[in-house]
């Protein structure tokens, strides 16, 4: 559970029921379900979104409308366009789809104001903030202890912030000739990202799909070269599930030790696409865009789609071990899940801020932008791949943001 309620406070149904989550917040959600299909059905993250309507007014503010289910209201967020008229941002490629989803709202919300963002990495993302490059960086990871000292000098001697805006699943994504329903568990997943499993019809494959008619074809692992946060929260996932199996460690370079290495997300999902037998691991939305098949995740309870109910069953084990504004999570809670039900291979996208130490311009633009990001943003992420904010989450990241100076 996270420490400030349940995900499921508004519900995530599986995209396969069809069905429709109950109103269960002060909140009025609208549903956004999206179903694609490549070989066998692969779930989309269903989830609400927020019902919320901008308006304009005479001194620059907009302000997203209140709602009311059973006399409950939630008032409305104040957007306080400004500042700056072009922000500049850079790092994970992962949320790259959901920032040009941010900016879009953006734009309509705040006339005449723009992001450009690079998805360059986190590694990238990070150095350039740090440097003064950027106006905030985007990470898959937690920066470490000398990132962050590198971070309060960006920011004047103040402290920089991790808000966690983005929540998206990590696929196991695959081509496979006629193969399209595969289960793999944390152990063999392992083994083959370091090349103990070689062959599709290995036997520790087999036995986790009985009764599946596997080829006798070399398994090529497919992995990102550059400094990746989604390789970072792989890998944790691989060291906390399967410790015995995966040895290497964790960090931004994989450490597999065999495969071909590509570049950003779009790149290894679009190497695997054209190869019988390859496999990676990249967000979702890039393995649905190329048409890979997905594998399930067994946890030990049996073998999990990856479905809008399924990570919401995940997010609900994390936990936050930031403190105040800084809102790191602890992601160790849902790697090692053993819960039925949840998809366990998961990442949260941080947007790294100062907390203080920009000109008020900037300051002010930031401020617009995320706002804006955590609120109508937030409505267009289930048709991009991506898991909209937990209801009560959305409130703790909307304090950070207004605390920002």
């Amino acid at each position: 559970m996270f420490p400030w309620g349940s995900v499921h406070s508004r519900s995530l149904p599986s995209v396969s029921s069809g069905e429709t989550p109950l109103n269960q917040s002060p909140r009025t959600w609208r549903t956004q379900v999206k179903t694609k299909r490549h070989g066998a059905v692969v779930g989309l993250i269903a989830a609400g979104a927020l019902l919320l309507t901008a308006c304009g007014s005479d001194n620059n503010t907009a302000a997203t409308g209140s709602s009311s289910t059973g006399g409950a209201s939630t008032p409305s967020v104040p957007v306080e366009c400004g500042g700056k008229t072009k922000l500049n941002a850079e790092g994970s490629s992962a949320q790259k789809n959901a920032i040009d989803t941010f900016v879009q709202a953006y734009q309509q919300q705040c006339a005449g104001a723009d992001l450009a963002y690079n998805g360059s990495g986190s590694g990238a993302g990070i150095k350039n903030f740090n440097a003064g490059q950027v106006d905030f960086g985007g990470s898959d990871s937690a920066m470490k202890d000398a990132e962050i000292a590198a971070a309060t000098e960006r920011c004047q001697g103040n402290p920089a912030w991790h808000l966690p805006m983005v929540f998206g699943p990590v696929a196991l994504g695959y081509k496979l000739n006629g193969v399209t329903d595969l289960a793999l568990n944390a152990e063999v997943t392992a083994k083959i990202f370091n090349g103990s499993v070689k062959k599709w019809n290995d036997p520790a494959i087999s036995a986790l799909n009985s009764g599946a008619k596997l080829p006798d074809t070399e398994i090529k692992v497919v992995y990102r070269n550059d400094e990746s946060g989604t390789t970072d929260n792989f890998q944790k996932y691989l060291t906390t599930a399967a410790p015995a199996a995966w040895t290497q460690g964790d960090g931004k370079q994989f450490k597999g030790g065999v495969g071909e290495g590509k570049e950003k997300s779009a790149g290894v999902a679009q190497a695997v696409a054209s190869v019988d037998g390859a496999i990676t691991y990249v967000e979702l939305s890039y393995a649905q865009d190329n048409k890979l098949s997905i594998a399930k995740i067994d946890s030990g309870a049996g073998a999990v789609e990856l479905t809008g109910e399924s990570v919401g069953k995940a997010i609900d084990s994390a936990k936050i071990k930031g403190e105040g504004n800084d809102l790191v999570l602890d992601l160790n809670s849902i790697y090692g899940t053993k819960a039925a039900g949840a998809y366990p291979l998961l990442l949260a996208t941080y947007e790294i801020v100062c907390s203080k130490g920009y000109d008020a311009d900037t300051a002010k633009a930031v401020k617009a932008f995320l706002t804006v990001a955590a609120t109508t943003g937030q409505a267009g992420l289930a048709d991009a791949g991506y898991a909209p904010l937990p209801d009560a989450f959305q409130e703790k990241l909307l304090t950070a943001i207004k605390a920002i100076a």
